[in-house]
């Protein structure tokens, strides 16, 4: 039967962080991207248990104005940590200019360039501060494919990787985060529409199938059947062919 202890795996987390960093540069900081939503404000609070404030640093990246950008600003605070806010609109602006100009961009090319240039922001202020850039994604998202490719996808680490929803809303209550932070709905960023809206079905039916092999209707099952294995690929390594050299 399913059990979801979250005081354990909050706890357990905490430690593989400390032990991430004391195998992957001991003196590092760790650099997250916040945006206000419930998976930053979570990994940024299970970061400051395992190595303390002073060494988190939060970037904020609005892509001109940002609507809900007070979450941000407000997690930062209740966490203490020290942000720095870098605003992409300039640079995403100039490049798709840049790209329009020689090839006709999709609509999906056009939502993706904002989370690519999120990340090379942080890995350019992570290298400015010792850092490692800690990943926000969680299983739910991961199993689906939720996610932009060498963009929010990636990172140094992933300390909520293998937690649906689900449970990191159940960890946020453990960490003492507010309801605000992790019951905000969750929304892209981008498309002015939630997840869910995007994805056709619930976390709640989603985390549900993948935990106790509940299924929701025919159609929602086959849509996250679906997603599931065209989007395979962005959890494995990049493949390459094996070629042996004769000796």
């Amino acid at each position: 039967m399913y059990k979801f202890n979250a005081e354990d795996a909050v706890n357990k987390t905490v430690e593989w962080i400390k032990n991430f960093f004391l195998e992957n540069g001991k003196d590092c900081n760790a650099v997250i991207g916040i945006s206000g939503g419930k998976d930053s404000s979570i990994v940024a609070a299970l970061l400051v248990r395992a190595l303390g404030k002073d060494r988190v640093l939060g970037v904020l990246m609005p892509n001109g104005n940002q609507m809900d950008i007070d979450y941000a600003y407000g997690i930062c605070a209740f966490l203490d940590i020290d942000f720095v806010k870098i605003n992409i609109k300039k640079s995403y602006d100039a490049l798709m200019k840049e790209i329009s100009d020689n090839v006709e961009l999709t609509s999906q090319a056009k939502i993706n360039l904002a989370p690519r240039l999120r990340m090379s922001t942080l890995y350019a202020v992570s290298q400015c501060h010792n850092g490692r850039v800690a990943n926000t994604c969680n299983l739910s998202e991961d199993y689906v494919g939720y996610s932009t490719r060498y963009g929010d996808s990636v990172g140094d680490f992933s300390p909520i990787s293998c937690f649906t929803v689900t449970e990191v809303k159940q960890m946020a209550k453990i960490l003492g985060i507010p309801e605000i932070y992790y019951e905000k709905a969750p929304s892209d960023g981008l498309t002015n529409k939630t997840d869910e809206d995007n994805l056709g079905f619930t976390y709640e039916e989603l985390d549900k199938y993948i935990r106790e092999g509940i299924e929701p209707s025919k159609e929602k099952k086959e849509r996250i059947d679906h997603l599931h294995k065209i989007n395979l690929f962005k959890l494995s390594y990049m493949p390459c062919q094996k070629y042996e050299v004769e000796k």
